[in-house]
């Protein structure tokens, strides 16, 4: 079968984008990375998402306006696969967001012009820190060439941001990615503890954080200090809240020993 993606295609475009990369600020970085996405192999669109301080996966770029429509229904929904390759920092693929079971929510929102949709977590530091997304129009199988394309060019982003970072650049997507990565490890250490504690899955009960945090109105961060009873240890079940009953996650999330594998 023939791959989806062109190998020396993928690399002339990415030594493209590497080249120029650091004669722009971070926007514009992240803005050039999704139109040689969408321009290059063909896919109806791509979008870079990062997290928020409410817990929110937010777009910075997006190729199109079908694009930008798919980023912010998975915002508004709180699931989706960009969701789950944060939460799991890894790829996540539906052949068919419509046909798909595992995010109910999200096939309300999103008009046909986005079927089939790929994440791949932009790792930082060792962890995720946003996503970066493509869509076509119509129901297809994603390849492996289609997966180590769309790491590629996260892999691109992360060396921008890095570099970035080291500058100390300000602006709004800076900001944005030095609270990710601020308050990383102690969201990922209060997901980890609902998980064990009351038996969700990851994307749950990260869905946990961010939703007290917006009834709140707090940071994500600081729902998931209070949840571990401060810096150091677990708070006990009263801290906890409103929480799903034991064992029962988000309908249709998958788990990741069970999500489709390309």
């Amino acid at each position: 079968m023939t791959a989806h993606i062109d190998e020396g295609a993928l690399q002339s475009s990415l030594q493209r984008l590497r080249e120029a990369a650091f004669d722009a600020d971070v926007a514009g970085v992240m803005k050039r990375t999704v139109d040689a996405v969408h321009g290059v192999f063909g896919y109806g669109g791509a979008g870079i998402m990062f997290i928020t301080e409410s817990g929110y996966l937010s777009y910075v770029a997006a190729s199109d306006e079908a694009g930008r429509q798919l980023e912010e229904a998975q915002a508004s929904a709180g699931q989706g696969p960009c969701y789950e390759s944060y939460v799991y920092a890894r790829e996540v693929v539906s052949s068919d967001v419509h046909a798909d079971g595992r995010w109910p929510e999200l096939r309300t929102r999103l008009s046909d012009q986005v079927r089939a949709v790929a994440g791949a977590p932009v790792l930082l530091g060792g962890g995720p820190v946003g996503t970066l997304n493509v869509y076509r129009d119509e129901p297809v199988e994603w390849d492996k060439s289609d997966v180590n394309a769309l790491t590629a060019y996260s892999g691109l982003i992360a060396e921008v941001l890095a570099v970035a970072l080291a500058a100390q650049e300000h602006g709004i997507v800076a900001d944005q990615l030095q609270y990710a990565l601020d308050y990383r490890v102690v969201i990922e250490r209060a997901v980890g503890y609902l998980m064990g504690t009351h038996h969700l899955d990851a994307v749950t009960a990260f869905d946990v954080l961010r939703r007290r945090a917006r009834d709140s109105r707090r940071r994500v961060a600081d729902v998931a200090t209070e949840i571990l009873g401060g810096s150091t240890g677990p708070a006990s079940d009263d801290r906890v809240g409103d929480l799903p009953p034991s064992g029962l996650g988000r309908a249709g999330l998958a788990d990741p020993e069970t999500s489709p594998e390309v």
